[in-house]
């Protein structure tokens, strides 16, 4: 499935509108992720070893998540040289700061494509089941069990579930309910 070259962003109803990529709704499973699982280190740094991420992937990660409500992207506090963080706005209220490791920066990409996001715990479990995503490993300490490394993207299909999954640790974070449709 292509991206749609326009994004559309509605705050009706507090719904984020994105063209053409499907929604997975609350309570729906996450589709198995297909392929090898990619090896990562056990340590921080956490990082993939040997991705090989498509580099259009990774730009149109970041244009979709610069259209998320009071999200910059700038330069990561806690993560390798050339990441991406995803930093909230001063003026939005955090329903969860204790899930945040370093200032307001709720997510980042690495130069590979992978990401780190803090996800509601369940949610972080789910997604290691079906293939997207590994702990963090301070995954265990307190408040951070949803802290997880989302697996580069290579398909279309799988940046739409990756992205859903930014949008998801978004709302956790924020205590917001945004949610992609259709157009």
């Amino acid at each position: 499935m292509k991206l749609s070259s326009k994004f559309l962003i509605s705050f009706a109803l507090a719904t984020l509108v994105m063209g053409n990529i499907p929604a997975l709704a609350d309570g729906e499973p996450l589709p198995n992720r297909t392929g090898p699982r990619q090896a990562t280190t056990n340590s921080v740094p956490h990082m993939q070893t040997g991705a090989i991420p498509p580099p259009t992937f990774t730009k149109m990660l970041l244009e979709r998540v610069a259209t998320i409500p009071d999200v910059n992207i700038q330069g990561s506090a806690m993560s390798i040289a050339g990441a991406k963080g995803f930093w909230l706005g001063f003026d939005i209220p955090l329903a969860r700061p204790e899930v945040l490791v370093r200032g307001r920066e709720f997510a980042h990409v690495h130069p590979d494509g992978s990401l780190h996001a803090s996800l509601p715990p369940q949610l972080a479990l789910e997604a290691v089941k079906a293939g997207w995503a590994i702990p963090h490993p301070w995954a265990n300490q307190q408040n951070l069990s949803g802290f997880v490394m989302l697996y580069t993207p290579k398909t279309d299909a799988e940046l739409d579930v990756v992205f859903e999954l930014v949008l998801k640790s978004y709302n956790f974070v924020t205590g917001r309910n945004m949610v992609v449709v259709n157009e």
